[in-house]
């Protein structure tokens, strides 16, 4: 090993070292209980909600995924940042929404929230379960990311796959231990780290390569002209209507995936929530450096041969051992703040509807099923749910040993998969009629275009994003259901209010107030 991968493999060993210890610091005097493990018992202050969140949006691909498509396709990667904008848009509504319903019943999952709509547990086990086959490629994708990351920050001395395995065990043993309020301490060291390494990089990377940004767009304009307009280079007809469709689909989606609506739930008041919706926009300003990083590659590596490594290529060709390394540590952490979040949510998710009882499947189960913070039932489902945790990253960390290709597969479909759980997770909150039935009916349409377009190698379907194709099939069933065979109102079937006219949309004033 020479002196500089020695040096920025210390570096990366200091740093995991110090990120389990300010995860497991971060638990201390709190209690023991469920809530607190899986949704910091709703204690979270705007600082630590936008940490939070903002570390669920800047991920591993942030640095890998956003150079590479920057390098390969050009304007198409800027529906990342649109989609985040609108979908912090969308969650000025929705978060309070889902807080206030949920902190009113007691409720800290989407699978916890479906099942006490309709009073049904089989539909919080269905929406869990489907929650988790659209989870678990994510979590391989960080793994993969961080191996990506670490292998680059220490000039390949670090192994792809010891670097998978040293991700997932440190993701895991703070989250084990802290759960959430562990994340969003851990979000702090990377935050800071993500913030200085990506404005050092949008300075120095065009300047020493370029001689600075302006002349970086004249060639951009002059030689790359087709980097800068739809549908992009080379893109598959990623074109302006991809853009909107996507937007569309992703905005809405976001808002109700489980590790998003795990930081609403741990808010103090939907007022932290709002200022949080106002604040996380101009994080994602972040995500255009390496947007510009990856264009830069263009004209240094023009024939690169994995364009996700287009960041980290020019960093560890132009920069000093000791700084390819704090970079390295700000994507590394990129990887395991939305990991530990994306296991924690999955084990919460079964922890209680699946293998805890549920919660509402008739009074008496409720009460048992929510009891005190800390007593034997609460303390149950949190192991159930710290088990179902580690076995999710097992199954992950597999995959990406042994299968890196498959599970990673399926996390494009990811948005798509869980965009078919909108209607039963948010819609029905505020659409008295919707019965359970319906709901379902809807989903597994939704499911099976999503699946069915995908399999055809039909999406995009003309264009139009595939997961919007089959979650309008999905509402067009789902209606379709209502109005052949209606159902009670939320009052007589669901957790929902049982006077007429009253919702959950009318409780976020009070919330407000």
């Amino acid at each position: 090993m020479n002196g500089s991968a020695a040096v920025a493999t210390t570096v990366f060993g200091i740093a995991m070292v110090a990120t389990i210890l300010i995860g497991v610091w971060s638990a201390r005097g709190r209690s023991k209980g469920l809530a607190e493990w899986s949704v910091s018992s709703r204690g979270l202050g705007v600082l630590f909600i936008w940490l939070l969140m903002a570390g669920e949006t800047y991920t591993s691909f942030s640095f890998l995924g956003t150079a590479g498509w920057s390098y390969s396709f050009g304007a198409p990667i800027l529906y990342l940042v649109a989609y985040l904008t609108v979908g912090f848009a969308v969650a000025y509504v929705v978060g309070p929404a889902l807080w206030t319903y949920a902190t009113r019943h007691g409720l800290i999952s989407i699978a916890d929230i479906a099942e006490f709509r309709f009073r049904s547990r089989p539909v919080g086990i269905l929406v869990a379960v489907v929650a988790t086959v659209f989870i678990v490629p994510y979590i391989q994708v960080q793994i993969q990311g961080m191996g990506v990351v670490v292998n680059a920050m220490t000039y390949g001395n670090v192994d792809l796959k010891v670097a998978a395995v040293i991700s997932f065990v440190v993701a895991e043993a703070f989250i084990l231990v802290s759960g959430l309020r562990g994340s969003a301490w851990v979000s702090v060291l990377k935050d800071m780290l993500v913030i200085v390494a990506v404005v050092f990089l949008a300075v120095y990377i065009p300047m020493h390569y370029l001689g600075g940004f302006g002349d970086f767009m004249q060639r951009m304009v002059s030689e790359k002209r087709e980097w800068l307009t739809f549908p992009g280079h080379e893109s598959g007809g990623r074109d302006g209507v991809w853009f909107l469709s996507t937007v569309v689909l992703n905005a809405v989606t976001i808002t109700i995936f489980p590790t998003t609506v795990a930081g609403y739930l741990s808010a103090k008041s939907p007022n932290a929530l709002r200022r949080n919706a106002l604040l996380l926009p101009w994080y994602q300003l972040l995500l255009f450096v390496p947007m510009v990083v990856g264009a830069t590659a263009l004209f240094v590596m023009p024939t690169l041969g994995n364009p996700d490594l287009a960041l980290y290529s020019l960093v560890t060709d132009s920069l000093p051992s000791p700084v390819v390394a704090l970079i390295g540590v700000a994507g590394a952490l990129s990887a395991i703040v939305p990991m530990s979040v994306f296991m924690l949510s999955i084990g919460t998710l079964w922890g209680r509807t699946v293998l805890g009882g549920g919660n509402g499947a008739d009074p008496r189960a409720r009460r048992r099923a929510l009891g005190k913070s800390g007593d034997a039932s609460d303390i149950r489902a949190k192991r159930l749910s710290q088990l179902v945790c580690v076995i999710a990253g097992l199954i992950a960390l597999a995959g990406s040993l042994f299968y890196p290709n498959t599970l990673v597969e399926l996390s494009v479909l990811s948005y798509e998969g869980l965009a078919q759980l909108v209607p039963v997770v948010l819609l029905a909150l505020f659409w008295r009629r919707l019965t359970a039935r319906a709901a379902v009916a809807g989903m597994v349409a939704g499911l099976a275009v999503m699946t069915g377009l995908w399999a055809t190698e039909n999406d995009p379907y003309l264009g139009v994003n595939g997961g919007i194709i089959a979650l309008g099939a999905n509402l067009a069933v789902l209606l379709g259901v209502v109005w052949l065979a209606p159902g009670p109102g939320a009052g007589d079937e669901a957790g929902g209010p049982s006077v007429p006219g009253e919702s959950v949309v009318g409780s976020v004033g009070e919330g407000a107030r």
